[in-house]
Formats: C-alpha cells, structure tokens, sequence
C-alpha cells in the first residue's frame, strides 16, 4: 500500500470517527437492542412467512420479545414486455412493506415507515416454469424488503444509553 492510499485510509476513519459515525453492532450501537428481541405478526399468506423468515434469521427468534413488528405487505404485478403477438414474455413484481416497530413494555411506537423495491421474472417458458419463476421471484422480493427493513429498523433501534 502506498502512503498516500494510507494516510487517505487514516484520514477517512478520523473523518468517520469525527462525525459520529459508530457501528451499530458493535458496543453501544443499536442493533444489538434487536437481536432475538424483536416478534413479528404472524404470517398469513405465502409472502408473509417468508418476509417473517427472513426477518427472524437475520434477527433470530424473540424469546422474550420486547418489542412487536407489525408489518403489512402489497404486492402486485405488471407487463413489461409483450411479444408481436401480444404474448407477456416478462414482468415485474412490485411490492411494499409498512410496517411499524413497538416497544411492547410501553405500547410506543419505536420506528416505523415503508420499503419499494421490485423484481422480475420471465414467463417466456412452460406454464409450469412460468409459475417456478414467479414464485422465486416473490421469494427475492421479500427478501430484498426485509433486508430494507431491518437495515432501517437497526439505525431507528434504541441505544442501550436511551
């Protein structure tokens, strides 16, 4: 490494350190307020339980639970590319999660808001690898959306000073 890449190396950590910046897992940071702490609402359809999923490996499993995560998912699709013959060949999966973090204790609401994202897939094979497809599909989606919301969860999440 030469020494301009090092001292542009310590200049960005001090840089970093001055404005307060601090991991949030690492000591006093946030996001260990979360882990194996946090219950989400039970699932009720396909997409629920595999955003519930993910949530809870990337949390764990709260035993006990202080706080709640009500969540409400939309999901919808759209044409984005037809043939000549007026045949789909693609679409996109739009989806968007509310959701709202609460501090079962108290009753208040810790952090809440809403995460967009999308995906697509091709329905350009068999009837039954069209389904496989979509079903993937809304698989990365809930994925991607919880990966959103926890990010957001974890910056939103009590310090252990608070």
């Amino acid at each position: 490494m030469t020494l301009t890449r090092r001292f542009f190396c310590l200049g960005s950590l001090a840089a970093l350190a001055g404005c307060g910046f601090a991991p949030v897992y690492g000591p006093g940071g946030g996001g260990g307020a979360l882990q194996n702490a946090v219950l989400a609402d039970a699932p009720d359809t396909r997409d629920g339980f595999l955003l519930v999923r993910e949530i809870e490996d990337r949390l764990g499993r709260a035993n006990p639970a202080n706080y709640g995560l009500s969540y409400a998912i939309d999901v919808r699709q759209e044409a984005i590319a037809i043939d000549r013959s007026d045949v789909t060949q693609r679409y996109n999966i739009l989806g968007e999660v509310t959701y709202a973090l609460r501090d079962l204790a108290s009753g208040a609401v810790v952090a809440s808001g809403r995460v967009r994202n999308f995906t697509g897939y091709s329905a350009s094979g068999s009837t039954v690898a069209t389904q496989a497809a979509e079903r993937d599909a809304r698989a990365r989606l809930m994925k991607i959306l919880a990966g959103q919301m926890i990010t957001r969860l974890v910056v939103a999440a009590p310090t252990p000073s608070q």
